[in-house]
C-alpha cells in the first residue's frame, strides 16, 4: 500500500470514486429511500453529494460541508451543471465545530445523511498533533486503565456517525455511509443500546482494496430511523449487488451478535467467573529493547546488539505468531521483565542485576519516547499487564489476531514461567492438571459455540478480552458434568497464587 501523505492521514482523505458513489446511491433508491433533504457532512470533492443530488432530484435541500475550501470550490460548479431545483448550500468548516443543530432545524424530512467519513483513528491524529479532532471526552465510557490504553482508541468516523444518529433521534431519515465494518457494528450497538428509533439496518460489503487501496474490511452502512422504530437486527450482504443477505446480526445482552440463534442456544453460559479471570500479556511499548533472541550466553536485541544480562529478569516469550498457528513455539524470543506488579519500584534491579540495570540505562531514551500516558509518573522502565498471574507456571492462551478458536496450553520454558506480549490473552493456572482441565472446558463444543456466536472473524482483532470474559467456566463445567472438579481447582487457586508470589519475591530479593 502506498505511503499516506500527512494530509491524507490526518483527514482520513480517501476520496470516493464517482462510480462507487453512483452505484451506492442507485442501491439506496432501490431500497425505497426518497429524501427531501440531502446532507454530506464531509463531502470532499463531492462524489456522493453529486450522485445523490442527481439521483434524488425531487429533494428540496442539498447541503455539503467540508474543512477543505478548495474541494468546495470544485463541487460548486458541478452542482450548478445538474440544474437542480433544490436549495443548495456548501459550507466550509470542520465537522466538530459547525453548528449542526441550526443547520438541521429547518430541513424538510425525510433526511438522507450520505458520504464517506474519515478512515482515521483519534490515536493516529494524536501522533500527528492534529487539531482536526472532536472535543476530548470519554464517549465510550471506558474507565481507569482502559481509558488510557488502546481500548479508548476509536475511529473518527465512529464519533461522527454517533452524532448522525443523535441528529435523527427526533427526525425521520437515513444514514448511508461507507465505513469500516467494525465501525458499523459499534455504531449499530450504540443505536440499539440507546434505543434509537431504528426501523431498518443493512450492511453491504465493499472491496476497500479495489476502491481505496486500503487493506481493511469495509462496508456501506444503511440505517433508517423514524418515530416508533424498534428494530434490533441488521441484514448483511456480501456486496452492493447482492439481493439476499448472507447473515443477520442482532443484539442481546448489550452484545452485537454474529449468530443470534446460536447465542440463544448457549446464552446460559454467560456470566462472571470470579475464579478464572482473563489477563492480557505484558505491555511495554519498547520491543527493540525488551524483546530479544538468545545467542549462546548472551542476548541479541532489536537493534542487533549482543548484550550480557543476568537471568533473573529474563523470561521465555511467546507472541501471537508463536501460538496462533495451532502449535506452541518456545525458545524463539525472550522478554526482559522489569517489575513483578504494576507500579513496583524498579531501582532494586541495580542491586540484584547490575548488568541488566546498565543495559536499561543505556536505552533510557527509548523508554522516554513511549507516548502512552500510562507510563507517566511511574518508576523508570515501567511495564503494564504484569502481576502474580504473569509468573504462573501454566497458562491457557489465545491470540487476539488469528482466525481460529483454539486455546493453547503453555507450560514452563527453561524452568521458568513463560510470558506473553499484549496481543495474547491467557488464564493463569498453577498446575499442569489444572491447565489441562480448564483447557478442555475452553475447547469444548459448548464453550466454542458460545464464543462463535459473538465473533466477527474479519475484524483486525476478532478475539478480545471482553469477549473471553463473557464465558462462565463454572456453567460450562455443569454442561460437561464436571462441576465438582472445577470447584476443587477453583478453591485451590488462591493458595497456589500466594506460593508462586512468595517464590517470585524471594527470587528477585
Amino acid at each position: 500500500m502506498p505511503r499516506k501523505s500527512k494530509t491524507k492521514w490526518e483527514f482520513g482523505d480517501f476520496q470516493t470514486p464517482q462510480s462507487l458513489a453512483t452505484e451506492t446511491v442507485s442501491l439506496l433508491a432501490t431500497l425505497g429511500i426518497a429524501p427531501q433533504s440531502i446532507i454530506e457532512p464531509t463531502c470532499g470533492r463531492g462524489s456522493f453529494l453529486l450522485a445523490a443530488a442527481e439521483k434524488f432530484s425531487m429533494a428540496k435541500t442539498v447541503i455539503g460541508a467540508d474543512v477543505n475550501p478548495q474541494y468546495l470550490r470544485e463541487v460548486g460548479p458541478k452542482l450548478s451543471l445538474l440544474g437542480l431545483k433544490a436549495k443548495t448550500s456548501l459550507i466550509t468548516g470542520d465537522f466538530f465545530s459547525l453548528d449542526w443543530s441550526t443547520i438541521l432545524d429547518s430541513l424538510p424530512e425525510p433526511i438522507l445523511i450520505v458520504g464517506n467519513p474519515p478512515w482515521v483513528t483519534n490515536a493516529e491524529l494524536g501522533m500527528l498533533g492534529s487539531g482536526n479532532v472532536p472535543q476530548k471526552s470519554n464517549f465510550q465510557k471506558q474507565s481507569g486503565y482502559d481509558a488510557k490504553t488502546g481500548k479508548s482508541n476509536f475511529d473518527i468516523s465512529e464519533w461522527m456517525l454517533i452524532k448522525n444518529l443523535e441528529w435523527l433521534e427526533q427526525r425521520r431519515g437515513t444514514i448511508a455511509v461507507l465505513c469500516k465494518s467494525a465501525v458499523a457494528r459499534k455504531v449499530l450497538q450504540n443505536a440499539w443500546k440507546n434505543k434509537r428509533p431504528v426501523t431498518s439496518a443493512k450492511v453491504f460489503g465493499i472491496d476497500a482494496k479495489e476502491h481505496f487501496d486500503a487493506s481493511v474490511d469495509a462496508c456501506l452502512l444503511v440505517i433508517e430511523l423514524a418515530e416508533g422504530g424498534v428494530s434490533k437486527e441488521c441484514r448483511v450482504y456480501k456486496s452492493l449487488s447482492d439481493s439476499e443477505p448472507s447473515q443477520v446480526i442482532g443484539y442481546c445482552d448489550d452484545i452485537v451478535l454474529a449468530d443470534v440463534e446460536l447465542y440463544q442456544t448457549w446464552q446460559h453460559l454467560k456470566g462472571n467467573d470470579n475464579a478464572y479471570i482473563w489477563r492480557s500479556g505484558i505491555k511495554h511499548d519498547c520491543s527493540k529493547v525488551m524483546e530479544m533472541e538468545r545467542c549462546g550466553d548472551k542476548y541479541k536485541n532489536g537493534f542487533g546488539e549482543l548484550v550480557a544480562l543476568e537471568e533473573d529478569n529474563v523470561y521465555p516469550l511467546l507472541k501471537s505468531s508463536d501460538i496462533g498457528n495451532g502449535a506452541v513455539r518456545l525458545g524463539r524470543k525472550y522478554m526482559l521483565v522489569t517489575q513483578r506488579f504494576v507500579g513496583e519500584e524498579t531501582s532494586a534491579i541495580r542491586r540484584i542485576a547490575p548488568q541488566t540495570w546498565r543495559y536499561l540505562e543505556d536505552h533510557e531514551e527509548a523508554f522516554e519516547r513511549r507516548r502512552s500516558s500510562i507510563y507517566r509518573d511511574r518508576p523508570r522502565f515501567s511495564i503494564f499487564g504484569v502481576g502474580p498471574y504473569s509468573f504462573a507456571p501454566w497458562k491457557i492462551a489465545i491470540s487476539g489476531f488469528y482466525s481460529g478458536l483454539t486455546f493453547q496450553i503453555v507450560g514452563p520454558g527453561d524452568d521458568k514461567a513463560v510470558v506473553f506480549d499484549d496481543t495474547i490473552y491467557f488464564l493463569p493456572c498453577w498446575s499442569e492438571a489444572e491447565a489441562r482441565f480448564i483447557g478442555a472446558l475452553l475447547n469444548s463444543e459448548p464453550a466454542r459455540a458460545f464464543y462463535q456466536s459473538m465473533i466477527f472473524w474479519t475484524d483486525k482483532r476478532p478475539v478480545t478480552i471482553e469477549l473471553l470474559k463473557r464465558l462462565d467456566l463454572g456453567a460450562v463445567s455443569v454442561e460437561m458434568n464436571c462441576l465438582t472438579q472445577y470447584q476443587r481447582f477453583a478453591e485451590q487457586r488462591s493458595v497456589s497464587e500466594r506460593k508462586v508470589t512468595q517464590n517470585q519475591m524471594a527470587l528477585w530479593g
